[in-house]
């Protein structure tokens, strides 16, 4: 059996949800429904500024542990969370003045941001060995707006299968691929295929880990 595969009472395979979204205007009462579905447990597949991605509830260990089943990641591979602003990300992570301002001139937009955690992070979700956390602020009118029904951030990773080599980006695939697996798609037409830039703020100057959608310029590297 598929770990992570839902099913109902009588043992029969349970498809997910899917909501059409308009992608500059969200529907108010799509987002209220795929809000509750976070809350109550699900895994959803919302679009970002860079690519698709898995998201669920902060804290819940069962729905982070099927995220990490279907993209086969283990325990040292950081999940983001993905938060509406920098006040959040100064909730979640250590920030001094020197960052406050390299994040403010970068977010929102298409970077993930690696930052020592702080004690409101569960060690579950923190690098096992430098207590790190990865953090970012999409630039995309239809995670904003989930981030603001669901009123706290997301933990969330790209959605890339193990198989594959770039992230799904089609609402009918991902259905067909992973309609047992998951509880919603938030389908908005195409975002993308390019995953974010991955900076490494924890030391004293930052270090691109990953160079992706967002430009390094921001950091006195080249583009």
């Amino acid at each position: 059996m598929i770990r992570g595969l839902r099913k109902d009472v009588s043992g029969e395979p349970v498809m997910s949800q899917y909501f059409s979204v308009h992608p500059q205007n969200p529907q108010q009462r799509l987002l209220r429904q795929a809000a509750e579905i976070v809350r109550g447990g699900g895994i959803i597949v919302y679009p970002t500024d860079s690519c698709y991605a898995l998201g669920c509830r902060v804290g819940d260990k069962d729905a982070m542990e099927r995220i990490r089943a279907i993209r086969q990641m283990d325990a040292s591979r950081h999940m983001t969370l993905v938060c509406r602003d920098l006040a959040e990300i100064a909730r979640y992570s250590r920030v001094d003045n020197r960052r406050f301002r390299l994040l403010k001139a970068t977010t929102p937009g298409s970077y993930t941001f690696i930052l020592q955690a702080t004690r409101e992070v569960p060690k579950r979700l923190q690098h096992p060995r430098r207590k790190t956390i990865g953090l970012r602020v999409p630039d995309h009118r239809i995670a904003q707006a989930l981030l603001v029904e669901l009123d706290e951030p997301m933990l969330s990773t790209t959605l890339l299968l193990p198989e594959d080599d770039l992230p799904l980006n089609d609402g009918e695939q991902i259905r067909q691929r992973l309609a047992n697996r998951i509880d919603l798609i938030l389908d908005a037409g195409s975002c993308g295929i390019e995953m974010t830039t991955i900076v490494d703020l924890t030391g004293e100057v930052p270090v691109i880990l990953r160079r992706g959608k967002g430009s390094a310029l921001p950091f006195g590297l080249a583009a």
